[in-house]
């Protein structure tokens, strides 16, 4: 018997808040990957690094992670056990999926510690980054399977969001793109301000930030997971290419000077750190979505995908320097990022109330 229960009035309305993502957590949710399609000759590939990323993981909170069924989750346990991952904090779940972004098809949890339901959950339709990859079905219901599982309450808003296109600084501010949430493949009944609002009403947010572009090789239409991220409540890094001569150099530029004129709610200009881009990646004639801002900020460390890129090291030292407390690990992305995502992208975190 579900215990799952949808509430009418928004969670801005209801105390209900989207944490930042260096809060603590409770957990950070996956969906396996198994889609071939997502990692066409070479998803067998990518299971050293992924595995590699739940390890780290659970040095410092739980995992949960989406299987299809008991055969996935063999396979996935075959895998874990090969880099020594400690089962004793990996949970899985028999929620199929159609593909394995959970940033972008998992659940918004948001919290308010002092209502009787002190956590719930925002399921956004969800419709693969503009109808680009059908079917999606299965990924557009598991915010609400993960709901009735936690028996946790459920907010419905209606409308095209993903998780990567969405930064939080946790004091009332999210930052996106007009490149992805203005684009017409998304919410084309909607104007930038209602867009604002539907983010404030159902994230709990009183400040919504844009910057326009995404990163050259990004399918998402650019996520500010690839660009922009908060490291505390006032400090972003942003990603710049050093290259005056790459595809990437002029819409970095633009991005920078929107983030230079920007102001917090308290007024505030924001701190801005710069982080170099890798080199350019190509594969089978394609120019991948490479960047070092798709780290995943965990409970005990920062995990960072990394390229075989003579950047690499310049990149870690940067990231490391804006999360004293935390371990900065890379981990090889190289056949990740076939993928077009990489360990940001494959993640969602699960807040502690």
């Amino acid at each position: 018997m579900s215990t799952i229960k949808q509430l009418h009035q928004t969670p801005k309305q209801l105390g209900y808040q989207f944490p930042a993502e260096f809060a603590p957590h409770r957990a950070t949710w996956l969906s396996w990957p198994h889609k071939e399609a997502s990692w066409p000759g070479k998803i067998h590939t990518i299971f050293p690094s992924y595995t590699q990323f739940i390890k780290e993981l659970t040095r410092g909170e739980r995992v949960c992670i989406n299987v299809r069924d008991e055969e996935m989750q063999r396979f996935a346990m075959e895998q874990l056990g090969k880099v020594g991952a400690d089962f004793s904090k990996i949970d899985f779940y028999q929620h199929p999926t159609n593909d394995a972004w959970c940033r972008d098809h998992g659940p918004a949890f948001i919290i308010n510690p002092s209502a009787a339901q002190p956590k719930a959950i925002v399921d956004w339709n969800y419709n693969a980054w503009g109808n680009k990859y059908p079917p999606y079905d299965l990924d557009d219901v598991i915010p609400t399977r993960i709901a009735e599982k936690l028996g946790l309450p459920v907010f419905y808003p209606g409308i095209i969001m993903e998780g990567g296109s969405v930064e939080f600084n946790g004091k009332g501010t999210v930052m996106t793109s007009t490149a992805c949430l203005l684009n017409e493949n998304r919410n084309p009944h909607l104007s930038q301000a209602q867009i604002e609002q539907f983010l404030c009403d159902y994230y709990g947010m009183e400040q919504v930030l844009w910057v326009d572009e995404g990163i050259v090789g990004d399918d998402t239409d650019g996520h500010i997971d690839d660009t922009v991220r908060f490291v505390n409540e006032d400090t972003v890094i942003t990603v710049i290419e050093e290259d005056k001569n790459d595809e990437n150099y002029s819409l970095l530029q633009h991005n920078l000077k929107q983030l230079q004129a920007m102001r917090l709610l308290n007024g505030k200009q924001l701190n801005i750190v710069e982080l170099p881009m890798p080199e350019e990646l190509i594969y089978e004639d394609q120019r991948l979505p490479c960047s070092y801002a798709n780290f995943y900020i965990a409970n005990e460390s920062v995990i960072v995908p990394t390229f075989r890129s003579k950047r690499d090291e310049k990149a870690l030292r940067i990231i490391e320097a804006c999360f004293p407390g935390r371990r900065t690990i890379g981990i090889d992305s190289t056949d990740i990022i076939w993928g077009l995502g990489s360990f940001h992208c494959l993640s969602q975190q699960e807040p502690q109330v």
